[in-house]
């Protein structure tokens, strides 16, 4: 039996809600304290900043290769190098927008945003809407952002209400999930671009909107000039086709592995944070290579019980959320990098039949906690 079954079988035997054995606030209160007590929420600025200023001089010196290296098809490997750069600086955004690496609300909002927006291309104010809802309910329909239709969809009910050329790519979803990902560079440079131009859903922000839109103006400009300047126009598209590529593959295949295939929630269970954040997630075994091509997100159940928690502390806490879901009898689930693509891909698949069959679509309704 999988670990995802076991977590559908727990929400049976708990009456689906999960508390009979998970016991609610006072469960997560005492893993807090033990993770506390560990000094684990305290702040490792000296990590952060040596891996920022890794990041900056390796960026350095890529500019360096580039203007040396001039018209010439080698300059594809550097594409491919600044799209693992790239994306190594979304993963410092985005832990400045969970509060892990300064005590300041104001620092880390600074950091994130000069971060994810100048040096990546990214709009902060619309990453810290969409994923702080996420976290707020992971894979709940209806509330969580990152399961609502796009070219993907994640529930059978969006399956079936499929129409066209679209219902016929969502059939085939799973399989087409990778090569899809190397457009998921452009997709996230769009939703920077229309962030500005419609402001954050939700959260008006004019000064930062208007501070987001000068520094997205100056990354695409003095990036897209820096490449086409150098480069003739045929090897300056290429260039930008492997950095986008490699940038958006990196991405998707870093966030895709940690919720997707594991059970979601109906919009009015009643299900309490620890189990909602334990049972959604899927954390990634291996060796420090895997933490850092995924930012520490394969630690994905920790991340999600303390989001602002440092990346180097999340390896300590997992043998303590580990044992205390053993002692508690609440599924703690991980696997491989690989196996955990080959779950994402059977699981679109599975969603995928509902545009063929809307009642044909039997494991997912298995990990549907109502």
């Amino acid at each position: 039996m999988t670990a995802e079954n076991t977590v559908a079988g727990h929400y049976r035997n708990t009456g689906g809600t999960g508390k009979a054995q998970a016991g609610g606030t006072s469960t997560y209160a005492t893993i807090l304290a033990k993770v506390k007590e560990a000094g684990l929420l305290e702040r490792r600025r000296g990590f952060y900043w040596s891996l920022f200023l890794g990041l900056t001089a390796s960026t350095i010196g890529c500019g360096i290769a580039f203007v040396w290296l001039g018209d010439s098809w080698w300059q594809l490997v550097i594409a491919a190098l600044l799209g693992v750069i790239f994306t190594q600086f979304a993963f410092l955004s985005h832990e400045a927008a969970h509060r892990q690496i300064f005590e300041s609300r104001a620092w880390n909002d600074r950091a994130g945003r000069y971060i994810g927006t100048f040096l990546v291309g990214l709009s902060y104010s619309w990453w810290m809407n969409k994923h702080t809802r996420h976290h707020g309910n992971p894979n709940t329909i209806g509330k969580d952002p990152d399961i609502d239709p796009d070219t993907i969809v994640f529930i059978p009910e969006d399956a079936a209400e499929t129409t066209g050329l679209w219902r016929k790519l969502v059939r085939y979803q799973g399989w087409l999930f990778f090569p899809l990902l190397t457009l998921e560079g452009i997709n996230l440079h769009r939703h920077a671009v229309m962030s500005v131009l419609r402001g954050a859903q939700g959260r008006p922000d004019p000064r930062g909107r208007a501070l987001e839109s000068v520094l997205l103006v100056l990354r695409f400009g003095l990036y897209l000039t820096a490449i086409f300047w150098v480069l003739p126009l045929g090897l300056a598209c290429a260039f930008l086709a492997v950095q986008l590529a490699v940038f958006g593959v990196m991405m998707g295949a870093s966030f895709a592995p940690n919720h997707k295939g594991m059970p979601t929630i109906g919009p009015d269970a009643q299900v309490d944070f620890f189990s909602r954040q334990v049972l959604t997630s899927r954390n990634i075994r291996g060796g420090w290579w895997v933490s850092f091509l995924m930012g520490g997100l394969n630690y994905q159940v920790e991340h999600h019980l303390f989001p602002s928690m440092p990346r180097p502390a999340l390896k300590k806490a997992r043998p303590l959320v580990r044992e205390h879901c053993e002692r508690l009898g609440v599924p703690y689930t991980e696997t491989t990098l690989l196996r955990s693509y080959g779950i994402v891909v059977r699981y679109l698949n599975d969603v995928g039949l509902a545009a063929r069959d809307p009642f044909a679509c039997p494991l997912v309704s298995q990990l549907r906690i109502h």
